[in-house]
């Protein structure tokens, strides 16, 4: 019977494998339903984490590598759950024929047996994916974000992208500031620079990151914006401390190389507060950031800074071409002519260009531009989109002046035409004449003070240094013609006012209709041969404070000066039809200005004694002027400026007793005179005030004068000898009294506020060694001299050098030497002349030699030496070199310059 064991246990076996398999095969309608059911809730799922992901891309993240597997695994299982589905549907239509049972019992179960192990595997998908915390991380920062440039073509920009470029490869340099006036392109040429890096070839730094500063700066948002480039973490430095978030943006890019680049800086900006690491120490590191201010680029210690200047005009007509558009440009003949010239009024600003073209585009007919070019003449503030897109951006740059007394110097400045070269000297003291300045008694601090503002007004490109002369550096200012607009509509209250300030250019005559207009008008000011129609009353002023005058043929009305009772300033120089000035003048109480400089006038008016608060009083070049009224300028008590230059040789005055008028004045301090006689020389260097005074000194004539003596120290500015026949010897005599040899005396011994010196026909004259005493002298002219050999005579050994303290020449911006026939030598020795601009050597036919050595051209100053060709072929060269160097700066045409 042991057989039998063996068998029944065999039967068991196969009894219950086939029990399993059956229960697998009974149970597979129910799983299959279960597994479709599953299915669709897995794919729900997937369908919120796809959309959550999908969500997340558009903010410019990308999804988790998890997140992505399991979406990959959810597709696959899809698939595999479709054709199992599928295989299970076939197996079912296969039963044998009136019975359940499948013909194939062993595919049924085995499709039976992968169903649960599909429903576990999508349970474990879904509940996966049902626990997502995050589907999505931000992108890892890429080099360089593209900055979109609003205006294309990008135009005028090429030279200094190149010269930044350059820069940014200067392994030497660090930091580069951009500066300029608003409007000008320094947003545009910083993102220009920014897109640059754009192209994959390039990988000099490790990040770029771009800043907008702005106003007022926010060092906290500066912080963040740096933060969130750099792509650290918020909860390492939100809700934390400046000095917290300082360390994390140090941490960070102490370990790579980056650009910064910062846009629109007004004040300087302290970069170690916002966690920046010293550039340098083999760090390639750069930060190049933009500005309107060179004070700032001072203030931020930049190595390099690039001014962008506007646009050249073919350059602007190019730009103002693109943005009106070939349409509009093309819809009239006419048109394109009349577009140069509206471009023209523009000056080169691309903002200007740029929003005048926006309002020209849809203009198509010639009568529309020609009005509209004249109401950008006459009114730019009526031109469409000029006061929110052009003047609102500028006036930024006047909002960050310091206080109101630089605003109202800065407005001030529109008074005068447009491309005028402003008087520097002539500006400052307009502006103290005006009050701007009254905190400062003293006139020498005032015209510190204004010359602080004008520095400061350069610097923030609201003013730029004139052109029209070499001598005085920085003598001459003008205003941008759109910085002047809007200064004009900053001045009208934004235009508001239109009258309060009126600035009439050349016009002719102007209608009595329109001065009665004027009657609310603060300060007005004509130019160049404006004139008044003949008024049936006078005219009434009572708030106008300022009225220039100027350059014109202008007949006075009528009864002026009757109702002025706050007036200031009145400037009539140059105005050749004033011959006559009213006596009612005598009544400005308030006047504290007046300027009759280059009129006709013949005759002064008694009534000017009563101008007890004048200030300032100039009547230089009246060469019609016959007689001073006796006591006039000692009445005059607050006088504290008097400038008589250059008047006539008919004036009959007394000029020991002017002199002695002028020491009477409690408060005089600045003296232009000219002295024709021996006796008031010695009035004027006897006494200690008038000495101290004077600082523009004209001999002229000086008959039995044959020595000069100037006492040192002296505050003349300008000093002009003029056919003085008899001097033979200028002498330095110190305050203490001492007389000092003319040749090299004690260096202390200096003229240290000298600046220009003029020797015209002094025959006797042979000495000319004491200018070596006037250390800032930029201008010298020395003409019509027949004895003169040597400018200035070196008797000492060869080699030997001025004393300590005296640098010869250093600041001489101007050399002219006319008909000098015995001229041989301006100095003995090379001299570096480090400020020189021009020289003119006229009539000179000895002078073989000049007196510059190799640094001349190094400098790069000296811009036009003129002189006769056959002087210019037969000088001496000690180094070659240097003659042909200078030989293309050389001219023969004779431009006399008034310097």
């Amino acid at each position: 019977m042991d057989f039998v064991s063996p068998v029944l246990d065999i039967a068991s076996r196969i009894c219950n494998c086939v029990g399993d398999r059956a229960d697998h095969l009974r149970r597979l309608p129910q799983n299959l339903k279960s597994l479709r059911t599953e299915t669709v809730k897995l794919k729900n799922v997937y369908k919120d984490v796809k959309e959550r992901v999908e969500r997340e891309e558009k903010l410019e993240k990308k999804r988790t590598h998890v997140v992505g597997g399991w979406m990959e695994r959810v597709e696959a299982m899809e698939i595999e759950v479709n054709k199992l589905l599928e295989s299970c549907d076939e197996e079912n239509q296969k039963k044998c024929f009136g019975t359940c049972c499948p013909r194939n019992c062993r595919a049924s179960y085995k499709l039976a047996k992968m169903v649960p192990e599909k429903m576990d595997a999508v349970a474990e998908l879904q509940s996966e994916g049902s626990n997502f915390q995050e589907v999505a991380v931000p992108l890892p920062s890429p080099l360089v974000i593209e900055r979109p440039l609003e205006e294309k073509p990008v135009v005028g920009l090429d030279s200094p992208f190149c010269e930044v470029w350059r820069l940014l490869q200067d392994k030497q340099v660090g930091s580069i500031g951009i500066f300029g006036m608003g409007g000008v392109g320094k947003t545009t040429l910083l993102k220009k620079i920014n897109n640059k890096f754009l192209q994959s070839s390039i990988k000099a730094f490790d990040i770029v990151i771009w800043v907008v500063v702005s106003r007022p700066t926010n060092l906290e948002r500066v912080q963040e914006t740096i933060l969130d480039r750099l792509d650290i973490p918020h909860d390492r430095w939100k809700e934390k401390e400046e000095e917290r978030k300082a360390e994390e943006i140090r941490r960070v890019l102490k370990t790579r190389t980056f650009l910064l680049l910062l846009d629109d800086i007004w004040d300087p900006l302290d970069l170690m507060r916002v966690g920046i690491p010293p550039l340098g120490d083999g760090n390639q590191s750069k930060i190049v950031f933009t500005t309107r201010s060179a004070d700032v680029c001072g203030g931020m210690a930049a190595q390099k800074s690039i001014k962008v200047e506007c646009l050249e005009e073919k350059e602007a007509l190019s730009l103002f071409q693109a943005k009106v558009g070939e349409n509009t440009l093309n819809s009239h003949p006419d048109i394109p002519k009349l577009a140069e010239m509206v471009a023209k009024e523009c000056k080169g600003l691309p903002l200007a260009l740029i929003v005048i073209a926006r309002a020209m585009a849809s203009v198509k007919t010639p009568e529309e531009w020609e009005r509209d070019l004249q109401k950008l003449r006459l009114y730019p503030k009526d031109v469409a989109g000029t006061e929110n897109d052009l003047f609102s951006v500028l006036a930024f740059s006047y909002d960050s002046l310091p206080d109101e007394a630089s605003k109202s110097c800065f407005l001030y400045c529109s008074l005068f035409p447009e491309d005028y070269q402003i008087p520097f000297e002539h500006l400052i003291q307009l502006w103290i004449g005006e009050g701007f300045l009254d905190e400062y008694d003293d006139i020498q601090e005032a015209r510190n003070q204004g010359g602080k503002i004008i520095q400061m007004l350069t610097h923030a490109c609201l003013l730029e240094v004139g052109t029209a002369h070499f001598v005085l550096n920085g003598e001459y200012l003008k205003m941008h013609d759109v910085i002047r607009d809007m200064a004009l509509w900053l001045a009208c209250e934004k235009g508001k006012k239109k009258n309060k300030f009126v600035v009439i250019d050349g016009v002719g005559l102007i209608s009595a209709q329109e001065v009665q207009k004027w009657k609310d008008i603060q300060r007005i000011a004509l130019w160049n041969n404006t004139s008044i129609e003949e008024l049936r009353e006078p005219p009434r002023f009572p708030n106008t404070e300022t009225v220039i005058v100027c350059m014109t043929r202008f007949t006075f009305p009528g009864g002026l000066f009757i109702n002025m009772s706050v007036i200031r300033v009145l400037d009539f120089s140059n105005d050749k039809t004033l011959k006559l000035l009213a006596p009612e003048i005598g009544n400005l109480a308030t006047l504290q200005y007046l300027n009759l400089s280059g009129t006709m006038i013949k005759y002064l008016p008694i009534e000017l004694k009563n101008l007890k608060k004048l200030r300032f009083l100039m009547l230089d070049e009246l060469f019609s002027l016959a007689s001073l009224p006796n006591q006039m300028v000692s009445s005059l008590s607050s006088l504290q400026l008097l400038s008589m230059k250059s008047f006539s040789y008919m004036l009959r005055v007394d000029e020991v007793m002017l002199l002695e008028e002028l020491e009477q004045l409690e408060h005089i301090n600045d003296i232009s005179i000219r002295l024709t006689s021996i006796q008031p020389i010695q009035r004027l260097f006897e006494s200690h005030k008038l000495r101290r005074s004077t600082t523009f000194l004209q001999l002229v004539g000086c008959k039995g004068v044959n020595q000069v003596q100037l006492l040192s120290p002296s505050c003349i500015k300008e000093l002009i000898l003029v056919m003085c026949d008899e001097l033979e010897e200028v002498k330095i005599i110190h305050f203490e009294k001492q007389v000092v040899p003319s040749k090299f005396p004690n260096p202390q011994c200096c003229f240290n506020h000298l600046l220009s010196v003029l020797i015209n026909g002094c025959n006797k004259l042979l000495n000319l060694n004491w200018l070596i005493h006037a250390p800032k002298l930029q201008y010298l002219c020395i003409e019509h001299s027949q004895i003169i050999e040597k400018v200035i005579e070196d008797e000492r050994s060869e080699g030997s050098e001025i004393e300590s303290g005296l640098s010869v020449f250093s600041r001489l911006v101007c050399l002219d030497l006319y008909d000098l026939p015995k001229l041989e030598s301006i100095y003995e020795h090379p001299l570096p002349f480090p400020s020189l601009r021009r020289i003119t050597v006229w009539g000179c036919p000895r002078l073989k030699k000049l007196p510059f050595d190799s640094s001349i051209c190094m400098s790069k100053k000296l811009e036009n030496i003129e002189g006769q060709q056959e002087w210019w072929d037969g000088l001496e060269w000690n180094d070659q070199t240097l003659m042909h160097n200078l030989t293309p700066i050389f001219s023969t045409s004779w431009k006399p310059t008034k310097c």
